[in-house]
Formats: C-alpha cells, structure tokens, sequence
C-alpha cells in the first residue's frame, strides 16, 4: 500500500509501520527471547484474527489485564487494529477501582495470567493460536479509541477518553514531528527496560518511541534498581522521584555499573531542584525529567542540559492563567492550560466533570506553574492541593518545596489536617536528609519567613519514604494513617 493511503489509516498504523521497518531487527528482548519487527507484526496479526473469530469489532469494550511481554505489546495493537475501545488494567489496583474499571461498558476482558472476568473473559494464549491474516484497521477517527485511568489519587479513578483520531495525532511513532527533547530522549533508547505492566500509559508509548527509534524493549521480570540495569546493560527506564531516590542513595553507598545507562525518564510527581541536582552528580547527565497529565499525554520534557527544577520547554501549546481565566506575564504563576494534538476529548461518561476540564479545545490541568523567559516551564504545585487556614486558601506545593530546601530534610509533603483554632493547619510529613533529625521549631521559622505563619507546619513527621499508589506515585491520602 503507498505511503500516502497508510497516513490516512486510523491508529495504530504508524506503529504496524515502525514493525514493518524493523523487519528482522529485535524490537523485544524477553530473558533468552528475543522478537523481530516481523515477528511481532505476525501476532498483532493472529491476535487480531482471534479477536474477530470471537465477535469483537469496532466500537466494543475491551479490557486488557495483561503482564509485560511481546505477546502483551501485540494484544495492545491488535485491539486497537480491530477497532475496540481498550482499558488498559493496572496490575495491584484495590477490588473498588478493578470493579469499577472493568464497569466501563466492557463487551470482554482478556488477560494472560488467568482468572474468570464478568461478562466474558478471553485468555492471550488462545487467541494467539489463529491463523494470521491481513491486518484491517477498524477505528473511526472520532470512535473512542481508548479509556485511560487516571490515577485515582484523588478517589475513583476517572476514565480519559482518547479518540483513534487523537492516537492517530501523537508524535512517539513519527520520527519526522518529534519535538527536540524527544528527538534527545530518542537517541539514547537503544536498549529500554521495561516492568510492571505495558497497559500503563507511560510504558506503553516510550516502548512505541523506543522502536520508532531503531531500539529493543526489555522486559525485567525484576525490576529491583539498580542490579536490572547492570544485569540487562538497559540504557534507559523510566523512574518514579521516589525510586530515584532510592537508586541516588544506593550509588552513594554502593555504586553499580552503570555505564550503560543513558536516560532515566522521571515522571508522576515534581523533581525538586535540589533532588534533580543531586541526580545528575550522582548518576550522570542522563536525568529527563517529564511533565504530562493522562487528560493530555506528555507536556513538556527537560533533558540533561535543562536547568534542574524545570521541566523544559513545552512540547505542545500552553497557556498560563489567572484565576479569571486572562493570561499572565511571562514569569508570573498562573494555573496551566495545555492543547495537544493526543490529549482526550472527555471523562467517559461523566459530563460534568469533562465540563470543568475540557474546555474549548483546552485541557485545564490545575496544576500551577510559570514559563521563564527562555519558555522553559516550572511547576509550582496544584490547585487543589491546598490547606485552608482560618478561611484562607494556601498551596501546600510551595509549602513542600521551602521545607524541602532545609539541609535536614531529602523530601517533603504536606497535607491539611483539622485544628480547632484556624479550621485547617499543614502536617509535614519529611524524609530526612542522611545523617539529620528535622526540627519542628526550625522548619515553622523557615516557613513562617518565606511564606507567612499561617503555612507553617503545625506538626512534623518523620517517614523513611513515602507511600506510594499503585501508579507509583507518592499517595498523600495515606500519611495520616502513618
């Protein structure tokens, strides 16, 4: 088929065009296994033929409760060649958020690792086993192409709507539209280590980026850091601000051989300048640190070249706001708004909250930040992320990042807890630095000299790490319980 019939295909075309490329190129390196472009073009192939045998088509629910192997990767594109609306499950997800997920209006869960699912559950081995035939892609531009989760930090998780039209849009698997941080981040893929889960987001579309860019996906079974990257010589992986700093602590102690590491992709909560420093001392330039929402897909992306605390100019249209909606100056905070070609079109099912986000072709993030001169992009914390102090709205993100900059604290979060004389009051949860025991006197006079008395701390708690979500994000619901 030329060229110019395969641009007008609905997703996933650009990818079954990536395998096509790499031909006999391994693209998937699982333990002794290793998988070509081809290879990997055939099961999309029989998957998608199973998937048809068994009723399944444009338009129909399907949930993918899938591990982190080749077969995982084709199941993804196969569904998406017949033109499901897919969802893609998260391993370890509490009973609530599975239920509700798999409520979405599902027509079939299919799954690699067993287990019987309501209404009808299709297992990855079966489907395999159908004679392969020629891929026909069934989306619609404006059909829903996938729902995607989001984290549930805040309680049930909502479902992003993307079309096969915005798929169609994204960048990772077009080499000739990538912004120059990812054309940076591209060059360093040559060998990218993957786990948990491909139907998380992020893993998903950096193993898109990492075969668009002539690598290999690498599956690690464990993925404990940094002995996977020594034992897979990994050049890239993604990496949580907590699990980063875990990895720094590790190399201080105990250094590993890292030589072959290239790019850590930080991503889930904000880098702290300090700790993004202290990254880059320990562990070389290979610190990116990205910025997106799942309402978008990536924003902006630093590389190592980017000032630590950045997030590095925005790859896709931004706009700063005030609270009346007016933009402000250049280097003013204000509450982010992001237009991206990829971004979804809604909450599934949910019109009232789509409302509030989606709004004139606009995703409004609630997330604060400011562009410097350069148009590089910093993040200042969240809207909603604040504690109330006798009638008065404060952001605990500024609040976190002053007593982050106390020699004897390594991180902080900040939640509001009830007082009876100012309503609400900030609970510091820190992790000391090495060697330090905060003090509670000493942080309430930083605060109270930066920002004022009512954000300073009324109590400190000292944890060794934070708890985290099954996203792997830092979950603040969970430090009182502490």
């Amino acid at each position: 088929m030329p060229e110019s019939e395969h641009d007008t295909e609905p997703f996933p075309r650009a990818v079954l065009d990536a395998l096509d490329a790499a031909a006999d190129r391994p693209v998937f390196e699982h333990g002794p296994r290793e998988v070509t472009g081809a290879e990997l073009l055939e099961l999309v192939a029989r998957i998608a033929t199973g998937l048809r045998n068994a009723g399944l088509g444009p338009g129909d629910g399907v949930a993918l409760l899938l591990g982190v192997n080749p077969e995982a990767f084709a199941t993804i594109l196969a569904a998406h060649a017949v033109g499901a609306r897919v969802v893609g499950v998260r391993p370890g997800l509490p009973d609530a958020q599975l239920r509700h997920l798999l409520g979405l209006d599902i027509a079939a869960v299919i799954t690699d690792s067993g287990g019987a699912y309501a209404p009808r559950t299709l297992a990855v081995g079966e489907l395999i086993r159908a004679d392969a035939s020629p891929l026909r892609l069934g989306g619609q531009p404006g059909d829903v192409a996938r729902l995607i989760p989001t984290s549930g930090s805040t309680g049930t998780p909502k479902a992003c709507a993307q079309t096969y039209a915005a798929m169609g849009a994204a960048w990772t698997a077009r080499p000739s539209v990538w912004p120059p941080a990812i054309r940076e981040l591209a060059s360093r893929l040559d060998r990218y280590l993957v786990f948990g889960t491909l139907s998380s987001q992020v893993m998903f579309e950096y193993a898109v980026l990492t075969i668009a860019a002539g690598g290999t996906v690498v599956v690690a079974d464990n993925p404990v850091l940094p002995d996977a990257i020594t034992r897979h010589r990994a050049s890239a992986s993604v990496i949580t601000v907590p699990r980063l700093a875990k990895l720094v602590a590790a190399q201080r102690r105990d250094p590993a051989d890292l030589s072959t590491l290239r790019a850590l992709m930080v991503s889930g909560s904000p880098l702290a300048p300090d700790r993004h420093r202290e990254a880059l001392d320990v562990l070389g330039p290979v610190v990116f640190h990205g910025y997106g929402q799942t309402e978008t897909g990536t924003i902006a992306m630093a590389t190592p070249a980017d000032p630590p605390g950045s997030v590095g100019v925005p790859a896709v249209d931004v706009e700063v706001r005030d609270p009346h909606g007016a933009l402000v100056p250049r280097g003013a905070i204000g509450e982010l708004f992001v237009r991206a070609p990829a971004q979804a079109a809604a909450y599934w099912c949910d019109p009232e909250q789509s409302a509030e986000v989606f709004t004139r072709g606009w995703v409004r993030t609630r997330d604060l930040g400011h562009l410097d001169v350069n148009g590089r992009l910093y993040l200042s914390g969240r809207t909603r992320d604040v504690v109330i102090v006798n009638a008065n709205l404060h952001y605990v993100g500024p609040i976190e990042r002053v007593i982050a900059e106390h020699p004897d604290v390594a991180e902080a979060y900040v939640v509001a807890v009830p007082d009876e004389d100012t309503g609400e009051a900030p609970h510091a949860f820190v992790v000391p630095a090495a060697g330090r025991t905060p003090d509670l006197a000493a942080l309430r006079a930083l605060v109270t000299a930066r920002l004022g008395a009512a954000c300073a701390p009324v109590r400190v708690t000292a944890i060794t790490e934070p708890p985290v979500a099954s996203s792997g994000k830092p979950d603040k619901r969970l430090l009182l319980s502490h």
